[in-house]
């Protein structure tokens, strides 16, 4: 039986303002998946729902997790706040769908519930400020270079959009709302009206109104939406209003206006008519020739069209060029399993390919990972092969992690490493997934503090599970096995990690998959942390 993803926006959370249709697709819905705090704003209408929530920035575990039930039969609901499709899960759930082949009439059935997005609840606490062209831009870096958000900011700016900004500021993003801010002051009045609205139609909520100056000195945070006004923004009695221009058409104090509806789309009344074209001037002559001067503005945006489309023959073609789109490229790269030796030829490629613009950190983990901005990511990927590169993704993945075998001395155990990391590195997981590995009983490169560990000794492997390596109740993995023979150590260890691949919740650890279902491809957990009382530490671990 197909499944359903019900891809649910429930506006700013107060219930008042969920649509009828979200509260019946969440009803519909057997599993609800969200981020935690979206859950939690909506949990009088999921009691006796199966809930997985995550953290943030766990975006794709979720939209993975909800592909995953949906197409084992159940109906799912993944919710956002505001509207699923303005920075919400509806995107990130069809590109999850259409790697896997996914087809509109032969797959899940999905449903896009729309909601209120905060550039719509804030404007409305503000008063008007959006009646005009708008635009709303996210200060995260996260997933979009700095370099192209001032672009986008920039052109706002220079058009005059009234702007909303999602995103702000957070505790370790603090620059990207002071440089907004600069790029603004270059095209607009530092009186420009701003509102400041956090956490809308919520209990937390607050609305302050400043000016672009000003808006700095007020708090701002990740549940901020910051409006800014356009050149014609005002404050009135409180409230923030941009005109939609019809004052241009009417008189809006008199009952009988003075131009009827015909005589308003005369010339003379409209003069910014779509149609009137004399006595305008190009404005870049180049792409004009003299006979298109005459031209429609609809017949100018048409062979626009056609010249970015390349079905120009005309004398404009040519002259128009589409950009390439760059992205941030990331990568991990290492000399290999064992070898833990960069040679000079290869710092030297890493050097060049990262750049001024890109960034190079070495990791506890033994390799590089290079973060690049590019639009040809395949070319890079051919330069670091042909430097003898090992290449892994980065992310929620498993990592091989292995010793230096003491630097390829007691190598007996090498070709298992090799093999494990051919298999097995770099697969998908719900959570980044470390396997270690040691070439004898001294264990000097920690395999037994990993997930997964494996110490080669006397012949065979020991294997052991489940290590918690961070937060003041840390502790090593606990044995599960000795003497595993070489020729089985591959597929023990494959059987482990697909099982935790299969069924292990959206961001879940290891340690806490193992805890939770007690048995994992036939080795029992044990409880092997000390009974004491922990005291809750300050950053909540």
């Amino acid at each position: 039986m197909k499944g359903k993803l019900l891809v649910i926006g429930f506006g700013p959370g107060d219930e008042k303002h969920i649509t009828g249709r979200a509260k019946e697709a969440i009803q519909e819905s057997d599993i609800i998946i969200g981020y935690k705090t979206y859950v939690d704003l909506i949990k009088g209408l999921i009691t006796g729902k199966q809930i997985i929530s995550t953290g943030m920035t766990e975006e794709v575990s979720r939209a993975q997790e909800a592909v995953k039930q949906a197409e084992l039969g159940y109906t799912v609901a993944v919710i956002s706040s505001g509207d699923a499709g303005v920075y919400g899960m509806a995107g990130l759930v069809y590109e999850v769908l259409i790697e896997k082949g996914w087809k509109k009439d032969s797959g899940v059935e999905v449903e896009v519930v729309p909601g209120i997005s905060a550039i719509n609840s804030c404007a409305a606490l503000l008063g008007a400020p959006v009646m005009h062209d708008a635009c709303t831009i996210s200060l995260s870096d996260h997933l979009t270079p700095w370099s192209l958000i001032e672009k986008r900011i920039e052109a706002a700016a220079q058009a005059d959009f009234v702007i909303a900004l999602y995103n702000p500021k957070s505790g370790r993003r603090t620059r990207q709302i002071m440089e907004a801010q600069k790029i603004l002051l270059k095209y607009r009045s530092p009186d420009t009206p701003v509102g400041l609205v956090k956490s809308a139609f919520r209990d937390s909520q607050k609305i302050v109104l400043t000016n672009l100056q000003e808006m700095l000195e007020h708090e701002i945070g990740m549940l901020t939406t910051v409006l800014i006004g356009n050149s014609s923004t005002f404050f009135y009695d409180g409230l923030i209003i941009t005109p939609r221009g019809y004052q241009r058409k009417y008189t809006l104090n008199q009952a009988i206006q003075p131009l009827k509806p015909h005589q308003r789309l005369q010339k003379a009344a409209e003069p910014w008519a779509l149609e009137q074209m004399e006595d305008v001037t190009p404005v870049n002559k180049k792409l004009v020739t003299p006979t298109s001067v005459k031209e429609s503005p609809r017949e100018l945006a048409e062979e626009a069209l056609q010249m970015i489309l390349g079905e120009n023959d005309g004398p404009s073609q040519g002259l128009m060029v589409k950009q390439d789109f760059q992205s941030i490229f990331e990568v991990a790269v290492s000399p290999g399993v064992a070898n833990k030796k960069f040679t000079a030829t290869q710092m030297v490629i890493l050097s060049e390919i990262v750049g001024e613009e890109g960034v190079m950190e070495y990791t506890q983990d033994h390799y590089m990972k290079l973060q690049i901005l590019t639009s040809k990511p395949d070319e890079i990927v051919e330069k670091l092969t042909a430097a003898n590169f090992l290449i892994a993704p980065v992310g929620d993945v498993l990592t091989v992690k292995a010793c230096d075998f003491c630097d390829g001395e007691k190598k007996d155990s090498i070709p298992y490493a090799d093999e494990l990391q051919e298999r097995l590195g770099g697969m998908e997981l719900p959570k980044e997934l470390k396997l270690g590995v040691n070439g004898c009983g001294m264990a000097c490169y920690g395999a037994v503090k990993e997930d997964i560990g494996i110490v080669y000794r006397k012949g065979a492997f020991d294997l052991f599970l489940g290590a918690k390596t961070a937060g003041r109740t840390a502790h090593p993995g606990q044995i599960v096995a000795e003497g595993i023979a070489p020729d089985q150590i591959v597929g023990v260890i494959e059987g482990i990690v697909q099982e935790y691949k299969q069924k292990a919740y959206p961001n879940e650890r290891f340690y806490k998959f193992f805890k939770r279902v007690k048995e994992v491809q036939g080795f029992v957990y044990q409880d092997i942390t000390p009974n004491l009382k922990i005291e809750a530490a300050v950053c909540g671990e």
